[in-house]
């Protein structure tokens, strides 16, 4: 996903005034009753007031920037208006400035999970996600991680990640870690991904990523649920217009 613009807490807090048993943890009910199309709110003003119940809402709440043995929490910046019966998820999304000096003992690890777990107390939040591209160098770092956010959550919020395509396609690394749901990204793939495409017509991925979908607005490609939950990005601001090529998307 694209990178975040640094942003406060006082400012997200005033704006939203206006496993299954393969993969690690029990399953959580609470992500049954989520909307089945999500659209992702980035980094900028959001007016998505009025919006149909049966839509959620995935905002980005915080960028973690992580540079060797340290990092810096940002919090969003942008105003976010969203109606009161809308369903919210808290999106972080962490940035390595430089992956081949990643040195993070267990206490940093565990304030790293305590500052992603502080984004399930903003206002009427349900749900967290991470959004992070790991490496193949990075993964085992990103499991700690994932352990560490999942023991300072109450156990009915649930716990959402972004995934590279590949991961859901005969990489078995996310399997045993407690999540509820893995989101394959089929957009901004690549080369190398574009053989993953096939995921958008077909629930044929490893079982972390069986309920959900991820999909962008300015890549279409053909989209069928199949039952899944449905995330879509938008490279520009929400417009009515735009929530209905949404929904276009996941009827069917």
């Amino acid at each position: 996903m694209p990178i975040a613009r640094p942003c406060a807490i006082v400012c997200i807090v005033t704006s939203l005034a206006l496993l299954s048993p393969s993969y690690a943890a029990p399953h959580n009910a609470a992500l049954d009753r989520w909307p089945r199309l999500i659209v992702w709110a980035w980094e900028r003003p959001e007016d998505l007031r009025g919006l149909d119940p049966a839509i959620g809402v995935a905002f980005l709440a915080r960028t973690i920037t992580i540079a060797g043995d340290r990092f810096r929490v940002d919090p969003r910046r942008q105003p976010l208006r969203v109606s009161p019966e809308t369903a919210l998820m808290a999106v972080t999304r962490i940035e390595i400035e430089r992956p081949d000096a990643l040195s993070l003992d267990r206490d940093t690890i565990a304030a790293l999970a305590s500052a992603i777990a502080a984004s399930a107390t903003l206002p009427r939040v349900t749900g967290v996600q991470v959004d992070f591209d790991a490496g193949v160098s990075e993964r085992a770092f990103y499991r700690q991680l994932i352990r560490a956010l999942r023991d300072r959550l109450r156990a009915t919020v649930p716990i959402s990640i972004t995934a590279l395509a590949s991961w859901c396609a005969g990489d078995h690394w996310l399997d045993g870690l407690p999540i509820d749901e893995a989101v394959p990204m089929l957009f901004r793939m690549g080369p190398a991904n574009e053989p993953f495409r096939r995921m958008a017509t077909s629930r044929a991925a490893a079982s972390p990523c069986r309920s959900a979908i991820g999909t962008s607005l300015d890549e279409p490609i053909d989209v069928r649920s199949e039952g899944r939950r449905v995330y879509v990005f938008n490279p520009r601001p929400w417009t009515d217009a735009a929530l209905l090529q949404a929904r276009s998307r996941v009827l069917r």
